[in-house]
């Protein structure tokens, strides 16, 4: 799924931005020809004729994301939480984290494809699903299990930084260590910044339905003792 006018370098998209060996990953850098086609590649060397605009993290699939509100989000996500919750276990993730990922990734619609062709819950590039032994990127539970040890992966990299593992998982690894911290692209910046805002929220909103539901509990034991 390419937006009209954006066109893809077939190098570019054999590489995955996110689950791919950190020595592998790459930044995808932007170019523009003189009839306002743009490209994104890996290739920061380009024809002549091809005007540079810039660096940027990984596109996600906002098409997938059109018209859901809090409701839609709460009934896609609902039948992946039992998944997020055991591969969490096993990658040591708070489940929190990992929702708000996919919910700024594919709005947790298992069949999204972003414009640089990343694919699924989590958005695996089609070459890394294979690597990884991913058959179908499109099936929610293989998808989270290969998403969810990369995140990790990067959390172990970046010394259990949440913003840089992010960074990582957005723009790879090696942009990261490049910047000593998050690259300064604009798509990749406000990936970090929309999440973590999502993790805040979703963790609050857990820890007040705990309490709410711990002080019922109290109340409904003082009664019960009278």
């Amino acid at each position: 799924m390419i937006k009209p006018g954006v066109k893809l370098l077939a190098a570019a998209i054999g590489t995955s931005l996110l689950i791919t060996p950190p020595a592998q990953a790459r930044d995808i850098f932007v170019f523009k020809e003189d009839d306002g086609t743009v490209w994104l590649t890996d290739h920061r060397a380009m024809p002549d004729g091809m005007t540079y605009i810039g660096r940027h993290g990984r596109p996600t699939a906002t098409r997938s994301c059109i018209g859901v509100d809090e409701t839609r989000m709460q009934e896609r996500e609902s039948p992946y939480l039992y998944w997020i919750h055991h591969y969490a276990g096993i990658y040591d993730l708070d489940p929190d984290l990992v929702r708000a990922v996919i919910r700024v990734e594919s709005c947790f619609d298992r069949r999204a494809v972003s414009r640089v062709g990343a694919q699924g819950l989590m958005q695996l590039m089609p070459q890394t699903a294979r690597e990884l032994g991913v058959s179908d990127p499109f099936n929610g539970r293989d998808n989270l299990a290969a998403g969810m040890s990369y995140l990790r992966r990067m959390l172990n990299q970046f010394n259990e930084d949440v913003r840089l593992a992010l960074a990582a998982y957005n723009a790879g690894p090696n942009a990261v260590r490049r910047y000593n911290g998050i690259p300064p692209y604009a798509e990749t910046r406000g990936y970090v910044k929309r999440i973590m805002a999502l993790y805040r929220q979703l963790r609050e909103r857990r820890l007040g339905l705990a309490e709410t539901a711990t002080d019922k509990t109290k109340a409904n034991s003082r009664n019960d003792a009278r």
